[in-house]
């Protein structure tokens, strides 16, 4: 078990709603095997979680939108990419993609201790380890009929671009909250 719990205390539960709930610490290796425990990180910026998979049309068509943040927020945000439900090369697929993403490999235990079972899921946590912006809980996107009707590779190409401007203007909040 990679995955050490530092305070949970009853204050996280799955069943109530994210936004503004104290997130749970962890500390957990990268790929790299440098040890992340995510209050020292957020003390440092604001940290966005992508939970994700090689597999995951979704995740695929709005990582660019996140490498696009990262460059655009430079030190002010910081990107853990927590990969799970997936037994492809994690590494080999940020390397050929050019992301700049900590990758912490094997996160099934993470993504339970926030209740995240599919993928894409993010989750912005700030500096006072509150979890500011959660995927999920965004309201449905209205497509189009043609779109909504066609495949997992269509649909996402129209919901990553929405996604990353909700992100934005979360962590436009939690950026200019945190200066």
């Amino acid at each position: 078990m990679r995955l050490s719990p530092i305070v949970a205390f009853g204050l996280f539960s799955a069943a109530m709603p994210l936004y503004a709930a104290e997130s749970p610490d962890w500390t957990f290796e990268t790929i790299d095997g440098e040890q992340i425990t995510l209050s020292e990180t957020v003390a440092e910026q604001p940290t966005i979680l992508l939970f994700w998979a090689t597999w995951c049309p979704y995740c695929k068509a709005l990582m660019p939108h996140l490498q696009s943040i990262e460059l655009e927020y430079g030190d002010d945000v910081r990107i853990l990419a927590i990969h799970f439900r997936d037994d492809n090369d994690p590494a080999a697929f940020i390397a050929e993609s050019g992301y700049d993403f900590t990758l912490l490999p094997s996160g099934e235990e993470i993504a339970s201790l926030y209740g995240v079972w599919g993928t894409p899921g993010v989750l912005i946590v700030d500096g006072d380890m509150k979890v500011r912006f959660d995927l999920r809980e965004l309201p449905a996107q209205n497509l189009p009929d043609d779109v909504e009707s066609a495949g997992h590779g269509r649909r996402s190409a129209h919901r990553a671009p929405w996604w990353a401007a909700r992100i934005r203007e979360s962590l436009d909040e939690v950026v200019g909250e945190s200066r």
